[in-house]
């Protein structure tokens, strides 16, 4: 018998798509900003990564234009196969005075290869490595308050360990 199947041992059972089975609803995309960070060097506690991201950075978008603040840094757990999972939170100061909180998780899985790219301070691209994040807003903003009710995702577009890194944000819809 097959307990994860066999819906008499769940009390709301749901199955696994069938073969052939196509997604129900889409996803649709709204450029929302572009990202430029600097960063500071890594530490290292153990199997954690640890990396303060200084004031400086720009967020330039069609509605929302700031610089990041101080505190802002990224916690990175490192998972038994070398991929990196991300913990950010980073504070923005919009050009007109507002402070929005952007929250994170993410992935960042580079091949061995990439990884040892990378540790040798080459610049990567979106092109080499999968590195995508999942942000969130808060603010107590009236102007910037629709951020508190979306879902962002955002793409690297550029990185180099200990100097910078780039991304692009969009609503999703």
């Amino acid at each position: 018998m097959d307990y994860l199947t066999d819906c008499r041992y769940w009390s709301s059972c749901q199955r696994w798509p069938e073969p052939g089975q196509t997604a129900t609803v889409s996803v649709e995309t709204e450029y929302l900003a572009t990202v430029e960070a600097p960063l500071e060097p890594a530490q290292l506690a153990g199997s954690r990564v640890i990396v303060n991201v200084p004031a400086g950075g720009t967020v330039r978008g069609p509605k929302i234009n700031g610089t990041i603040v101080a505190p802002t840094g990224d916690w990175l757990t490192v998972m038994p196969d070398g991929s990196l999972r991300l913990d950010v939170r980073a504070t923005i100061k919009t050009d007109d005075g507002e402070i929005i909180l952007a929250t994170y998780s993410g992935a960042f899985a580079p091949s061995k290869e990439v990884n040892d790219r990378f540790t040798n301070g080459e610049v990567l691209s979106s092109k080499d490595v999968y590195f995508i994040t999942a942000p969130q807003f808060t603010t107590g903003s009236k102007k910037y308050d629709w951020l508190n009710q979306i879902q962002a995702v955002g793409k690297m577009v550029s990185i180099q360990r200990g100097v910078k890194i780039k991304y692009d944000w969009f609503i999703v819809r």
